[in-house]
């Protein structure tokens, strides 16, 4: 590799360190994004005690806990309505019959951490069972007691307080409940939490709620490319989790979702049906050099490089010298997309070998640009590597 090549990776790495560098979170988890399984996007309110083992049992079958999905969530709607006499959050005795300890257990005997969900308001979304807002000391000591992994904190019926206000209390609970404990931050974007959540939590919503379809996904990565500097180890944006297999979008453009999805450094949370995936569903999340881009140990978030209309340059540096690139075809028709060393941050004269990580092939001494023929809505994923 050439000291100009070296030398312009250097300038990209300095840009994002500066800002990577705001004190993060002191609790010794999230060092690469969060990989696992939320129940939210398929399931909705639909939960129950069985769902949860059923899909522990998946994740281990299907070879994606060996890949580094780990968590298995629990969203909104695990809990009773009301407390219990000593205030305490009981859960859906119709729902989880054997509780949340026996759950934790069960999902921790598969290799697995188990993840639940509470919300920074007197309700949660659904407002079928309660906030936590007011009870985040109570709440993160029962969380600990009963083996809880990773707390995801919604934003809903918050009594108009600033997240500023209430995200820290339970921040401190948390570290304070004598387990450690993943804090996901949901407050939807809600006060550029980029600029300020790093000391606070392990990730953060840089977005509202993603939908199973092609212009929600695009969009969320958009607004979440403004933020790319603030992320890195101990503390990432979040645009929210992933729809591959929901059926919403197709094939094509749930692996530009997923490749664009690791390349920012975006959580990896399943959101479909493991138990039944179809192949391409497998193929897509079972991706492991794709999964390596975004579990990559130096922690820079990949941006958008160049735009050419609807065709488009993402990347971003890894370690050992090498760079992430997506080349994203947002149109409507097949087309050639080219990145330019100069715009991704090596030198115009530097020898590369490209890793095609969808195809699973290399191509040798690349000089000045890549370039390749992409389908609507499809993207093509490499790893450089100057010679």
């Amino acid at each position: 590799m050439t000291s100009d090549s070296c030398n312009m990776l250097t300038v990209l790495l300095l840009l994002s360190v500066c800002f990577s560098a705001i004190s993060a979170l002191e609790n010794g988890l999230a060092r690469t994004p969060q990989m696992g399984w939320n129940s939210w996007n398929h399931f909705s309110c639909d939960i129950q005690e069985s769902l949860i083992r059923e899909t522990a049992d998946a994740m281990v079958s299907s070879g994606l806990a060996a890949l580094g999905y780990k968590y298995i969530n629990l969203d909104d709607c695990w809990a009773e309505l009301n407390r219990d006499a000593q205030g305490n959050l009981v859960a859906k005795a119709s729902k989880f019959p054997s509780g949340i300890k026996a759950l934790a257990d069960y999902v921790h005997g598969k290799g697995l951490k188990l993840g639940i969900y509470s919300d920074a308001g007197n309700q949660t979304c659904s407002k079928q069972m309660p906030g936590s807002l007011g009870y985040e000391v109570q709440d993160a000591k029962t969380f600990a007691s009963w083996g809880v992994d990773y707390l995801k904190y919604d934003n809903c019926n918050n009594n108009g307080i600033s997240p500023k206000e209430r995200y820290p209390v339970m921040a401190k609970a948390l570290l304070n409940s004598g387990r450690k404990i993943f804090y996901s931050m949901c407050e939807w974007g809600q006060g550029d939490p980029a600029t300020w959540a790093k000391s606070i939590g392990n990730s953060w919503r840089t977005t509202g709620d993603i939908r199973d379809d092609w212009n929600s996904m695009t969009s969320l990565a958009d607004q979440n490319d403004r933020w790319a500097e603030y992320a890195g180890p101990g503390g990432w944006n979040d645009p929210d989790m992933l729809e591959v297999g929901n059926g919403g979008m197709s094939s094509e453009e749930y692996r530009s979702h997923f490749s664009i999805w690791a390349l920012i450094k975006a959580p990896l949370l399943i959101g479909c049906d493991v138990r039944s995936m179809d192949k391409v569903t497998v193929e897509i999340l079972s991706n492991k050099e794709v999964i390596a881009v975004n579990q990559d140990k130096l922690g820079i978030q990949g941006k958008k490089m160049k735009k050419y209309g609807d065709l488009e340059v993402w990347g971003g540096a890894l370690t050992r010298n090498r760079v992430a690139v997506a080349l994203w075809n947002r149109g409507s028709s097949k087309a050639t997309i080219t990145a330019h060393w100069s715009d991704i941050g090596l030198n115009p004269t530097a020898l590369v070998n490209a890793r095609d990580l969808w195809a699973h092939k290399t191509r040798k001494s690349l000089k000045g640009h890549i370039s390749a023929s992409v389908a609507s809505h499809d993207c093509k994923m490499y790893i450089l590597t100057p010679k």
